[in-house]
């Protein structure tokens, strides 16, 4: 007959063993984990596209952040023409990084605002598809934030900043692949049978930035050209759920191969600026910008690309009555500072949150997400 110690201890085991959940690298065990309450609670987070692209910040397209593809991979003439015209013939994408100056950057003045936004979640990008990483990395030599261009590592202010001046939870976007790095193109050319990219470049870096940083949202890009395997995303999420310094509250979204997206991961995406009007079976969100045309900041936008507060409101409730979050983003300069312009929107939608925000944070769809009879009512 056990004693009361005795069945205490077995008691304390069994629970032990029920929460310690081991997931596995495959689809099916890494959905099966629960999305981290604090996601779902809090409804809005703001999304930061910065890097070299800041620089010559223009793209006729509206997509500045894909600035050196049209010049570089795709050859179109009016950016070749813009290139020769303005920084001549011998001018590299690479010249631009000295340009990234920073010099107004000041981390507690990003944190404030973000917070004065009502948010309650950042996702800064650490790497975008030109490679430049926005922390001094150890795989990433002379073509990172502290190597060239504003010395400094902006992924440790930032999220430095994020975590003493606030009570948001810091996130870090990193993108898979890399348009012209040397070891990507010749797995592409092997078609994807050699892994030199991956295992040198690209997973290095995912766990340099999770155990240096500690991120609580990984929004992972650059997924669509290559299969979860070729990238060993599920041996990555899996140690991320299991062992890493945030596997009780880190949260990820469904971009980790062209066979992940909108069906497997964290909490699901499926295009950009997605809005599917519905609910939907599971917990999803809206990456979008203020600048209707661009991630990263540009020069040359006029007033009328910008989402209006009222815009961007309407577009908030419906994103979170369908069940929802909304990742909104804002496109800092060269000189690392955010616009008037974007910091106006940011703290309209603070005043309407500070007001609304007991029908917001840690709300739940209802049976019905719409009334069908007047348009715009959420």
């Amino acid at each position: 007959m056990l004693s009361k110690v005795d069945l205490s201890l077995v008691l304390l085991t069994l629970c032990s063993c029920a929460f310690a959940v081991r997931y596995e690298p495959t689809w099916e065990s890494i959905d099966s984990r629960p999305i981290p309450a604090w996601y779902d609670e809090v409804k809005l987070g703001i999304f930061i596209h910065f890097g070299v692209f800041a620089v010559p910040s223009w793209n006729p397209n509206g997509s500045t952040a894909w600035m050196w593809y049209y010049w570089k991979a795709l050859k179109e003439k009016i950016f070749i023409d813009f290139m020769t015209n303005n920084y001549g013939p011998e001018f590299t994408y690479a010249d631009f990084a000295s340009q990234l100056t920073m010099e107004f950057f000041n981390a507690d003045e990003w944190a404030n605002i973000f917070a004065l936004s009502g948010a309650e979640y950042i996702a800064l990008t650490s790497k975008h598809h030109e490679g430049f990483c926005n922390w001094p990395s150890k795989y990433s030599f002379n073509w990172n934030s502290m190597d060239v261009g504003p010395k400094r590592d902006v992924v440790g202010e930032l999220a430095n900043a994020i975590r003493n001046k606030t009570k948001l939870h810091f996130g870090l976007y990193h993108s898979l692949y890399e348009w012209f790095h040397p070891l990507y193109l010749q797995d592409k050319a092997n078609g994807y049978t050699t892994q030199n990219f991956v295992n040198d470049k690209t997973m290095p870096e995912l766990y340099e930035i999770v155990n240096k940083y500690k991120p609580e949202v990984i929004w992972s890009d650059g997924d669509w050209e290559a299969s979860s395997d070729y990238w060993q995303s599920k041996e990555f999420i899996a140690w991320l759920y299991n062992d890493s310094p945030v596997k009780d509250t880190i949260v990820i979204n469904d971009r980790w191969g062209n066979d992940s997206l909108c069906k497997h991961g964290g909490y699901i995406t499926c295009s950009d600026r997605y809005q599917p009007g519905v609910l939907i079976k599971r917990k999803w969100e809206n990456a979008m910008t203020i600048d209707s045309k661009a991630w990263g900041f540009r020069r040359d936008a006029p007033l009328t690309d910008f989402l209006t507060s009222k815009q961007l409101i309407d577009t908030f409730i419906e994103t979170v009555s369908c069940g929802g979050n909304m990742l909104m983003n804002v496109g800092p300069t060269k000189e690392g500072t955010i616009t008037p312009i974007f910091q106006e929107r940011l703290l309209d939608i603070g005043a309407w949150k500070f007001v609304n925000n007991e029908g917001i944070r840690g709300s739940r769809p209802w049976i019905y997400q719409n009334d069908t009879l007047t348009p715009n009512v959420w």
